[in-house]
């Protein structure tokens, strides 16, 4: 597939690159400093742009067969960069016609607050990642909002464990998951199944260990 990724150069995206080239994918991978990538391969194009540039947006997203959104800020950032930026994204899709959006997420939120253990719930969220969890909901209530054949991806955190293929997703209530833990070589292999998968049309799958 043709894919334009929106935040490359992060941890996540850069691992999406990775193993989509091995896949034989053809990767725009759009960033604001092209020389952050640590990748050059044949079918890879860096596009050089500001998320928030809906200009640069639409260009990057023409002619493509799906776009994965990884946009990610420091823990602590209020600029809202994630929401911001997807609200182009999702726009210059409709205008490209480009129908296929995965997004990143985060376990915790919106309605998989409830498969936080207690700590998290009601410590760690509340105290270190409301300016996150408030960002990635308005993010995805932009997604859930639009016409587009989108899968929002929400895994827990990141841990330095090699990748494992044993991951799980799809979790409820009575069903949570081990560990609120998932390595980023899995999550980007998970977050690439999407696209050859509907498993998750129209659905916030969380991922974790």
């Amino acid at each position: 597939m043709n894919i334009a990724l929106f935040g490359s150069t992060g941890t996540t995206g850069q691992l999406v690159i990775e193993q989509a080239l091995e896949q034989d994918h053809t990767v725009t991978a759009f960033t604001r400093n092209p020389h952050n990538l640590k990748q050059a391969h044949p079918n890879l194009s860096p596009f050089q742009g500001d998320v928030l540039d809906y200009r640069s947006v639409l260009d990057a997203t023409k002619n493509h067969d799906a776009v994965i959104c990884t946009l990610g800020m420091p823990i602590l950032n209020k600029d809202k960069l994630r929401s911001k930026g997807t609200k182009n994204i999702v726009q210059a899709m409709n205008e490209a016609g480009v129908s296929r959006l995965i997004c990143l997420s985060s376990m915790g939120v919106g309605d998989s607050q409830q498969l936080l253990p207690i700590k998290y719930k009601y410590l760690i969220a509340p105290l270190f990642m409301r300016h996150i969890f408030a960002d990635h909901a308005a993010q995805e209530q932009i997604i859930k909002q639009s016409n587009l054949d989108w899968t929002i991806v929400r895994p827990g955190s990141f841990t330095k464990a090699l990748t494992s293929k044993l991951y799980r997703h799809g979790f409820t209530k009575a069903d949570k998951p081990a560990k609120i833990k998932i390595s980023p070589p899995d999550l980007a292999s998970f977050l690439l199944n999407q696209l050859i998968n509907n498993t998750y049309l129209h659905q916030s799958p969380c991922i974790s260990y």
